[in-house]
């Protein structure tokens, strides 16, 4: 008999998606769908989860411990069993510990799953050992930062809300079509009741095409677009003095002079946008009752990001619209759980002395780079769980590079051989999210779920908390979170931060913490030491790179501009059927993607004598990439655009575009400055394969 199961979506998605989950009889799995349970998933899912079975059913899934056998990135191995597995491990880091020291060894993770007890366990590991420490800034870091400047904490109102109150939908820098389909139901039903929906992004998104206006800046220039918009509500009196009064740092006569000097024809000039489609826009944004700015993390994965961020999160506080059901906006609701992950970090027993090293400078921490490493010792073995950063991480031809030093030893804990698996000494097999327990939470709504295991292991895959534990044994590693199970860890984290049980939050479906929150409108003040929105931020206080930032809302002037040998900017953006590089093993998700290509503007490809489906390098002094051009429409003319982080094979000169992109840190904090490129296009002569 086919049971219907509950559980949650582990992938790193602001959805989080409450899921039902079909078990066969025979033991496999059926269809997933989305759960009416929560009310932001409404019963909703994309495309990438509901063919789920065919990824957890994948012929290609690991099955077994893999010993290397021939060169490094060679692919060939041989099984092994897991008491030799785990010996050859803790063999390998005791043996860089005690040649190089602890900090030589580097557990290096980031969100393949974001179930907090198999994402976050090796932290323990890691403060337990006293290896090299971590700084995460794969994603969220440069937007973090811009949005705390403002107003803190993140949190804000819910996508719900906006889509029955809201009169305009505001999307910045996000594409929910393609990375969290659920936000396009709560914007549909916002349409329904006549609510104009303003996109802006750097090209024609599947969010685009359904907008009533689209703006399309250049990449990098978001902070100016804002400004140009603040111009206007200033200047035709849609800014909202009574609101300024109580709720911003400075007097409104003072941010009244600070705008003045940023016209929409001044905007124009940095970002491209028409300066009277600038006033379009502020007119109906400033016009609107109830205004609802969605803000993403696309438009801030540039070295300016943090200050972009900025400026564009201070709109609802200049209209007001905060105070007003279904207006104000969302970033993240990541603050408003007040989680305490001390027994699943082993933050007690944390040492501020280890050095950190920045997750996105890998290329070159691997390479040696003195910069990065400090007085410390070069990196000689890394652990590595829920992240695939030989195409992830930025300047992947370096990262390679240094993951093929003879002198380096490297484990990877997977579910499927990529390219970075491919790369390492030992290969483990991972648990799905089915087939262990976790609690998560969310960022498009304020949900903490819990999760049980549905299925037993495939074949002999362990879990993230069950390798670690086994691990912490062999090389001498104390804390009593390696004794406790995965769901003694949840109940801990759970108490501590005062919520229900385990197993009360596991059968009422979830606990939303929004309402405790006056539904995220921030009516008694923001959550910053004064209780205002600061436009004058403490750019100190959120990074130690803060010099030469901007004051007050503004564009700020560091991003990779175009020359004449570099005139295009790239931006890679997210794919539809692939997350990251999860999901690139299926063939359905690869079908529908085709193949890598570079959108670029008609004229563009019209200038370099192009057609549809010509092959193009796209390079720059870090490398080089072959793609097929595409001409796209509503997208700056200087603007390319390469969806999805395919695998190295999926190139025909097996590169990946993540080679392009610079490791060089943003402002003020550091962070992947992921869509921050200056490229060249020329046209190639040969026909293209994709790499074996």
């Amino acid at each position: 008999m086919t049971a219907l199961l509950r559980t949650t979506c582990p992938h790193d998605c602001p959805s989080v998606c409450a899921l039902e989950v079909e078990r066969r009889a025979d033991g496999t799995m059926g269809k997933v769908r989305g759960s009416n349970r929560i009310d932001y998933t409404a019963g909703t899912l994309c495309v990438k989860v509901s063919r789920y079975a065919e990824r957890y059913h994948h012929k290609d899934r690991l099955a077994y411990p893999l010993l290397r056998t021939g060169s490094k990135g060679s692919g060939q191995f041989t099984r092994i069993g897991w008491d030799e597995a785990l010996d050859r491990v803790a063999d390998g880091l005791l043996a860089a510990e005690h040649r190089h020291g602890a900090e030589a060894v580097w557990p290096y993770f980031y969100a393949g799953t974001m179930g907090y007890v198999q994402r976050d366990g090796i932290e323990r590991l890691r403060h337990a050992k006293k290896y090299s420490r971590q700084k995460s800034t794969f994603c969220v870091t440069l937007s973090d930062a811009g949005w705390r400047a403002g107003y803190g904490k993140r949190w804000g109102v819910s996508p719900v809300e906006a889509g029955e109150h809201a009169d305009l939908w505001l999307i910045w820098g996000t594409n929910p079509v393609n990375t969290h389909v659920n936000m396009m139901n709560h914007i549909a039903k916002a349409k329904k009741r006549g609510a104009k929906v303003i996109v802006v992004d750097v090209y024609k998104t599947g969010t685009a095409d359904i907008a009533d206006i689209h703006l399309s800046p250049r990449p990098g220039t978001d902070g100016a677009l804002a400004c140009g918009i603040a111009h206007v509500l200033f200047a035709e009196g849609y800014a909202d003095r009574d609101y300024l009064a109580r709720f911003a740092d400075l007097p409104y006569e003072r941010l009244a002079e600070h705008f003045a000097a940023r016209s929409p024809e001044w905007a124009e000039a940095i970002c491209g946008v028409p300066a009277e489609r600038i006033r379009e826009v502020a007119r109906l944004y400033g016009q609107a009752q109830a205004s609802y700015l969605r803000v993403g993390y696309g438009f801030t994965r540039q070295k300016n990001g943090s200050a972009a961020m900025h400026a564009v999160s201070c709109l609802p506080v200049i209209t007001g619209a905060w105070a007003r059901k279904g207006g104000g906006a969302l970033y993240s609701m990541g603050d408003i759980y007040g989680l305490d992950k001390t027994l699943i970090e082993g933050l007690d027993v944390r040492d501020p002395a280890v050095r950190i090293l920045d997750q996105s400078r890998i290329g070159p921490i691997l390479a040696g780079d003195r910069h990065d490493l400090g007085d410390g010792p070069p990196i000689h073995a890394l652990f590595i769980q829920n992240t695939n950063p030989a195409v992830v991480a930025p300047e992947s031809a370096l990262v390679r590079q240094g993951f093929l030093r003879d002198d380096l030893f490297t484990v990877v804990h997977e579910q499927f051989m990529t390219d970075t698996a491919k790369l390492a000494d030992i290969v483990l097999p991972a648990t799905m999210f089915v087939e262990h327990d976790d609690l998560y939470t969310a960022s498009a709504h304020a949900n903490v779920q819990v999760t049980r295991k549905l299925f037993e292991p495939f074949a002999e895959c362990r879990s993230n908390h069950q390798v670690i534990c086994d691990l912490a044994g062999r090389v001498g590693a104390e804390h009593p979170g390696f004794a406790m199970t995965e769901w003694e860890l949840i109940e801990d984290m759970l108490a501590k931060a005062g919520l229900p049980d385990a197993r009360t939050i596991f059968e009422q479906g979830g606990h939303d913490l929004l309402p405790q929150r006056d539904g995220g409108h921030f009516l008694d003040g923001f959550p910053t030491p004064d209780g205002r929105f600061h436009f004058a931020p403490d750019w100190a206080a959120q990074g130690s790179n803060h010099t030469g930032m901007p004051p007050l809302p503004d564009h700020q002037p560091v991003i990779e501009e175009p020359t004449a040998e570099h005139p295009f900017r790239l931006v890679a953006a997210p794919a539809r059927q692939f997350l990251n590089s999860s999901f690139t093993e299926m063939a359905s998700g690869r079908a529908r993607e085709v193949r890598p290509t570079a959108l670029l503007h008609p004229d563009a490809m019209l200038r370099l004598g192009l057609n549809d489906g010509d092959p193009v390098q796209v390079g720059n002094r870090r490398g080089a990439v072959l793609v097929h051009a595409k001409a796209r429409p509503g997208q700056h003319e200087g603007t390319v655009i390469i969806e999805g982080i395919w695998p190295r094979g999926g190139f025909a000169d097996g590169e990946c575009v993540n080679t392009l992109i610079s490791a060089e840190p943003g402002f003020p904090n550091g962070g992947g400055a992921f869509h921050d490129t200056a490229v060249w296009v020329r046209r190639v002569t040969v026909e293209l394969q994709t790499a074996a």
